[in-house]
């Protein structure tokens, strides 16, 4: 299974009395979604899940990809990385997952399925994490495909 966790790309800051959910991107963050999006289109196949957080930011994001996707209130911020892998049905889904969300939630789920020591992986706006899982030899392996920033594309 291939599991793609894209951090939204830069938005609003956040102020006093403002609704987190209703954050747009800012000019800046429109780029890298698009940059991104036309990066992953390129590699994705057709089949792909797109699965998003509720957060405006978050369907921006992945509005730039040009599919279609599905919102997931199981991917607003402060959710859990169980509650991540369990929406991406991790690791059993047998088509490529997409998934547009935030940190810390992607950092820790990076950290736990890499079995890192500290409890979050930095994951830059805008960037993208693919992951793979396979059998091996009879043992289930999980690999980093590839770690790509919009900064480099």
């Amino acid at each position: 299974m291939d599991l793609i966790l894209w951090r939204h790309a830069e938005a609003e800051d956040w102020e006093e009395g403002c609704n987190d959910l209703e954050r747009s991107l800012t000019a800046r963050g429109e780029k890298q979604a698009t940059l991104m999006a036309r990066w992953l289109d390129r590699q994705l196949p057709e089949a792909a899940r797109v699965l998003s957080s509720p957060a405006r930011r978050c369907e921006q994001t992945a509005l730039a990809l040009g599919r279609k996707y599905k919102v997931r209130p199981e991917l607003a911020p402060e959710r859990t990385p169980a509650q991540l892998l369990e929406a991406a049905l991790w690791p059993s889904s047998r088509v490529p997952v997409v998934i547009v969300g935030h940190q810390p939630t992607l950092g820790a789920t990076v950290a736990q399925l890499l079995g890192m020591k500290l409890g979050s992986c930095p994951v830059r706006k805008g960037a993208v994490w693919w992951i793979r899982h396979r059998e091996r030899d009879g043992h289930a392996q999980t690999l980093v495909l590839t770690v790509q920033s919009p900064d480099l594309l």
